[in-house]
């Protein structure tokens, strides 16, 4: 297993004129949470360890090889006896790679707990969903997933998992920063010296991750945020041992009775002559979600088919992050259990008329369309039925079994249709196009 190497080196003065070096190995983690950036190759991580200290001056050896880590974002910060301890730097020693060594003097002895922060690349996650449809496909339990994916070389214990939407422009990579030979450039080369890094105790507990952004945007090299009052940070609950090289599935959340609407429709410019099936609901307290918004991610969805939670697959679809209070429609795609069939029953031309040359100048069309709608299914259905003309010179003569009209734009309309369970249904609808001057002579 791998595990960073972590050697406490206590310098004790002697009466000798050299100083005594013991080596001691650093307990394990006390606890590590990792927050993952979703938009960008980049991980906080902070894990607290005990450090036994001697009073007076004391080193810290840290070695961050076989790892991903960005050297120059290493923090530490005391968690008892701030005002005891002073954590006076970290240096790089020269000609060695993958090495730190911070300088502490300790104004007590004994064990001190400490918070060591560092940001590391290699660590991803993605948001994937299961929404289960009751037998009448009125409700839905939705169950959220997150998959963790580990490739930094470095192994995470029992770690708190917490999860930022948002987008971060990253000036240099992090994966960049960690391979680098030297972490401030080569030996001799004059580089900017970053400021040390001490937020206050709320930047670390209450504020978040998100208050660390904005700390680590200060440094000279790395960050810049772009919106940070769209950021969101989303905590997995519990703790879960990630290996490097391990991708590990963790539930977010898991909705019962989920209020949702099944909706098919019908455009032939658009699905072309299938009917496509379309899942609607919203992030609100109404339809029991909306205390977070939701990550964008894929969504499988599925029907209980028998009282032993035999299930049938749906269909799936992808979707962008929605917030709070907003609605969301999913495309699971065509279907085979209900059918539309427009039928041109006749098609003519009149009024014409001439230029003075004896040249058309302007003619109607006409065309006579007979729409059957089929329900194959068990269940009721509702369905959409939009109708493109392409040109908003137009009247429209309908009739027979529709249950709602609407014009949607210049040149569009829409049929809406309640289909029983296994039942058909008809209209028909003459449209008249203007073309010409008979554009001018129908708007008069």
């Amino acid at each position: 297993m791998k595990r960073l190497v972590l050697m406490l080196l206590v310098v004790a003065m002697t009466g000798v004129s050299r100083a005594k070096v013991d080596l001691v190995t650093l307990p394990s983690r006390d606890m590590v949470q990792l927050t993952i950036y979703n938009s960008a190759d980049m991980t906080l991580v902070r894990e607290s360890r005990d450090l036994t200290l001697k009073q007076g001056k004391n080193k810290l050896q840290f070695s961050w090889a076989n790892t991903l880590i960005d050297p120059t974002s290493l923090e530490m910060l005391p968690k008892a006896n701030a005002d005891k301890i002073d954590i006076a730097d970290l240096t790089y020693p020269p000609r060695v790679r993958n090495l730190g060594l911070w300088n502490i003097k300790s104004g007590v002895s004994g064990k001190v707990p400490v918070e060591i922060t560092y940001l590391t690349s290699g660590l991803s996650w993605r948001a994937f969903y299961m929404g289960t449809l009751t037998d009448d496909e009125k409700t839905m339990r939705l169950k959220g997933y997150v998959r963790v994916t580990n490739n930094s070389g470095e192994d995470y214990e029992n770690a708190q998992t917490r999860l930022i939407v948002g987008k971060v422009h990253i000036l240099d990579q992090i994966a960049d920063l960690a391979r680098r030979r030297y972490p401030y450039g080569r030996p001799g080369e004059v580089v900017p010296v970053p400021r040390p890094l001490v937020p206050p105790v709320s930047a670390v507990r209450d504020k978040k991750e998100i208050a660390w952004a904005e700390v680590l945007a200060l440094r000279p090299k790395e960050i810049k945020k772009e919106g940070l009052s769209e950021y969101f940070l989303y905590t997995i609950e519990g703790t879960e041992t990630i290996p490097t090289g391990w991708s590990k599935r963790l539930l977010s959340f898991d909705v019962d009775e989920v209020p949702v609407v099944n909706l098919y429709k019908y455009e032939q410019e658009r699905y072309g002559n299938s009917v496509v099936r379309f899942l609607s609901f919203k992030n609100d307290e109404e339809h029991k979600l909306g205390d977070t918004p939701i990550p964008g991610g894929m969504l499988k969805v599925y029907r209980s088919v028998d009282e032993e939670e035999h299930l049938s697959y749906t269909g799936q679809s992808s979707f962008k992050y929605i917030p709070v209070d907003e609605d969301v429609e999913l495309n699971l795609g065509p279907v085979a259990n209900l059918v539309v069939e427009p039928t041109l029953m006749d098609y003519r031309t009149e009024n014409y008329r001439f230029d003075r040359r004896g040249n058309i100048s302007g003619f109607d069309e006409i065309r006579k369309f007979k729409i059957e709608v089929r329900n194959t299914r068990e269940i009721g259905v509702k369905v959409e039925i939009q109708r493109n003309f392409n040109t908003p010179y137009w009247r429209l003569e309908k009739s027979g079994e529709f249950d709602k009209f609407e014009k949607v734009d210049l040149d569009t309309v829409k049929f809406t249709l309640i289909l029983e369970p296994r039942s058909a249904k008809k209209f028909e609808y003459v449209l008249t196009t203007y073309h010409g001057v008979r554009r001018e002579e129908t708007s008069r």
